[in-house]
């Protein structure tokens, strides 16, 4: 197992991608914090860690508030003393056309997506560099990042903004020992995406569009969490890595 003894925190790890991250860093020996705005689930999610043998803690966490984020991190150092994997997961969405988006959801997505990955990073960050761990930060971002969506132009602004935030952070704490690099998921399988794959041709389209015929599963990902959180990537930092398996969507 590749990370015992390490703690990891999972932003948004109730569910979906967070979940499947959060029980993947786990099965490879990992502690794991799910920070969440929905405790029961986390709690779930935790449950689910510590019936394969690992310590996990569920903190109820709005990561749009600085104050929610900071008492996470001190929960965290309270209850394990270190955090050495940080994985930016929360993330939300909504389909909007561009005339009726309004100011309090643009914020809200915004506030979520982006600022909540500068919340968490420099919360993170400013933990592993005062203990001297080479720490591993992995952003959540997404293909729309790169191609833009008409109908949630909020969500492909904020994904953007967390690439090149990225890549900002990644030069900004190379020379302390913390790593920072994302991941931008294809169409995947989520709560947060059924909406959209239920619309009249919407799935059909994708999976058109897929060469292995098929829309991404939460699972899909565990793979480029895990390089990007051990030792296999020591000199990787800054990067984005599709996995959308070969769409381009």
């Amino acid at each position: 197992m590749l990370f015992v003894d390490k703690i990891a925190i999972i932003t948004g790890g109730s569910m979906g991608n967070g979940r499947a991250i959060a029980l993947g860093l786990a099965k490879e020996g990992a502690d794991i914090v799910v920070a969440d705005i929905n405790l029961p689930l986390a709690e779930s999610t935790c449950a689910e860690a510590r019936a394969i043998g690992r310590r996990a803690l569920a903190v109820q966490t709005d990561v749009s508030k600085k104050t929610d984020v900071d008492a996470m991190l001190a929960r965290t150092l309270d209850e394990f003393g270190h955090v050495d994997i940080l994985v930016n997961n929360a993330g939300v969405t909504s389909r909007q056309d561009f005339f009726e988006l309004d100011e309090n959801e643009w914020d809200r997505v915004l506030n979520i997506n982006l600022k909540g990955v500068f919340l968490c990073t420099q919360a993170a960050a400013r933990a592993m560099i005062d203990l001297g761990i080479r720490g591993k930060i992995i952003n959540i971002s997404s293909v729309a990042a790169k191609r833009g969506v008409p109908y949630s132009v909020h969500y492909s602004a904020s994904k953007a903004g967390v690439e090149l935030f990225t890549q900002s952070t990644a030069k900004a704490l190379a020379r302390q020992g913390v790593y920072v690099n994302a991941i931008a998921p294809g169409v995947m399988e989520t709560g947060m995406l059924k909406p959209f794959l239920e619309e009249p041709g919407r799935l059909e389209q994708y999976l058109e569009a897929s060469p292995f015929g098929r829309i991404g599963h939460p699972e899909d990902l565990v793979g480029a969490v895990i390089f990007l959180a051990s030792e296999a990537s020591d000199f990787v930092t800054g990067i984005v890595i599709r996995v959308d398996g070969g769409s381009g969507s």
